[in-house]
């Protein structure tokens, strides 16, 4: 008997299609055209061809923007997801603390990008700057504004503190997953704490942690606001990473043809990164399902 199809529901997809197509594709096709075109102004495009993509792939600016960029997010993925882990199994379990601390924990992620920068920014100023004079007084020598390793460190401790909730949070669910049974059989089997975490919880958290890492990689990756905040890209370049100097680019220099090659390049290496971690996710639950 065949079944009646109902396609009425297309039809409340319909609006969702239509806002996607004004936010999403049809300024993606404007950058497309920008990308294989020249212009001077008065809407008035030449051909280009793929002259502004090889003009990128072998710009050495670019090059350094992107081993910044990389060493940034490696950096940052080394640091927060291990921390996150930690905190999630220090976190209680149950109870008014453990209430408290979620609520603690998701404080730094209501913060706009653009206010976490400005805080950091002032809390890092040697003249009026909680951190910057603290450092002073003790001696060591800090100024995020002239030294790049200091820069480096100031932006890396922001985000840390700004993100590292979000794996420990991640974390905690996968935790709060595991059956109790798994623990006793381990109680009874006088695991040690390691064989616990190395045989029960880590396993169960391989989903979430493979979903913090996609999530951090992406927003490390494309982070612009903070250090654009705190540094402007400084000292020197030490900080330009790819989002910022594809703004320099863009509206600094106003070259849009090198600025839209720049950007699809930018965005297929976000795609194909998240479309690994999709397809290791996606291997991962077909080797846990039943």
């Amino acid at each position: 008997m065949d079944k009646t199809v109902n396609n009425k529901a297309w039809f409340l997809v319909l609006p969702v299609l239509v806002i996607v197509a004004f936010s999403a594709v049809i300024p993606l096709m404007t950058v497309v055209n920008y990308a294989f075109n020249d212009t001077f102004g008065n809407n008035e495009f030449f051909w280009a061809g793929f002259e502004w993509f090889e003009d990128t792939v072998n710009s050495s600016r670019m090059h350094d923007a992107l081993g910044r960029q990389i060493l940034f997010s490696a950096i940052i993925l080394a640091i927060e997801v291990p921390l996150g882990i930690f905190i999630a199994l220090n976190m209680p379990k149950k109870g008014f603390w453990a209430s408290f601390c979620l609520v603690f924990m998701a404080l730094p992620l209501l913060i706009p990008f653009n206010v976490v920068g400005t805080i950091w920014q002032i809390f890092g100023r040697v003249d009026i700057g909680l951190l910057g004079r603290a450092l002073a007084a003790i001696g060591i020598d800090y100024n995020y504004t002239n030294d790049a390793l200091d820069a480096w460190v100031t932006i890396i401790t922001m985000d840390v503190w700004h993100w590292t909730s979000l794996v420990a949070l991640l974390a905690y669910a996968g935790l709060q997953s595991i059956p109790q049974a798994y623990y006793q059989a381990a109680r009874i089997d006088q695991a040690s704490r390691w064989a616990v975490f190395r045989y029960i919880e880590l396993p169960k958290m391989k989903g979430v942690l493979l979903i913090a890492i996609l999530l951090r990689f992406m927003d490390s990756f494309m982070i612009y606001t903070e250090p654009f905040v705190v540094t402007g890209g400084g000292p020197g370049n030490s900080t330009t990473f790819l989002s910022i100097d594809l703004v320099k680019m863009a509206v600094g220099q106003f070259d849009l043809g090198p600025a839209a090659a720049f950007s699809l390049m930018y965005f297929l290496v976000i795609l194909l990164v998240s479309w690994v971690f999709y397809t290791v996710m996606t291997n991962l639950d077909r080797e846990n399902a039943p």
